[in-house]
């Protein structure tokens, strides 16, 4: 018989379609209960009342259970081997990449590959997707407006020549903005498209069960052509890549074998 939290979790998806199972229990139970603590909500089924009634209150927890801090270049190491290694090599077998952000959070990383494109690889012909399952921060990307600290690791050519500072903040260029896609997608439910070159899913799975990164690891590995790439995040490494069919490239970067 389920305890309160499983019962939570099934009514939650039953009623609202998000499912949590795939998340681990003691980091999601905790920010669940806070927020609760917070609203002064005694028990599960009256905070998802509150929910159903009050958009608001859906918002606020979609809002604290994904993980929405982002910056442009985050571990500028990484995308500076993106562009010296990575994307060269893949442009030796293709004119035209088909790229993907996955949980794209408030559009920092996306954008950030876009300007990579644009700006170091103009001659290249590209695809640029950007997915997040949550709406409000899908909407804060297409509108690119950031602070000083989230842009504070681009190349100073690129905040020069992509954005226009606006008081205390920079605002992404149009020209930038129209070469991301932007769509709701749940990474643990929904079908991948087929065929990227480049996938990065970057400071996103830190939560997942340890059953659901493998799954997602499968389908990404799915999602690549052969030779495409996986790009993870610092602390997301893959243990024993070969299982899953991928190989690596570089730390943090991970080719789909044949």
């Amino acid at each position: 018989m389920p305890d309160a939290y499983e019962k939570f979790l099934q009514d939650l998806r039953r009623r609202k379609g998000l499912d949590l199972t795939g998340y681990k229990r003691p980091q999601m139970e905790r920010r669940i209960n806070s927020l609760m603590r917070s609203l002064k909500v005694e028990g599960y089924d009256t905070y998802l009342d509150l929910m159903e009634k009050e958009i608001q209150h859906w918002l606020k927890f979609l809002d604290t259970l994904t993980i929405n801090v982002s910056e442009f270049y985050r571990n500028p190491n990484q995308w500076e081997l993106l562009e010296s290694k990575i994307i060269p090599e893949l442009i030796t077998k293709t004119p035209f990449l088909k790229l993907w952000s996955a949980g794209c959070s408030t559009g920092e990383e996306p954008y950030s590959l876009a300007m990579l494109m644009i700006n170091r690889f103009h001659k290249v012909s590209f695809t640029l997707t950007a997915s997040d399952i949550d709406d409000e921060v899908i909407n804060k990307a297409k509108a690119g407006v950031y602070n000083d600290k989230a842009v504070a690791n681009l190349p100073k050519q690129f905040l020069s020549l992509n954005f226009t500072q606006q008081g205390t903040n920079f605002v992404i260029s149009e020209d930038v903005k129209r070469r991301v896609k932007y769509v709701k997608r749940n990474l643990l439910r929904d079908p991948f498209d087929r065929s990227y070159d480049l996938i990065l899913c970057r400071n996103v799975v830190i939560y997942f069960t340890e059953e659901s990164k493998a799954e997602l690891y499968r389908k990404f590995h799915d999602a690549l052509r052969i030779g495409g790439i996986l790009f993870t995040g610092s602390t997301e490494q893959i243990f024993q890549p070969r299982e899953i069919g991928f190989n690596l490239a570089s730390s943090f970067f991970y080719r789909r074998e044949g």
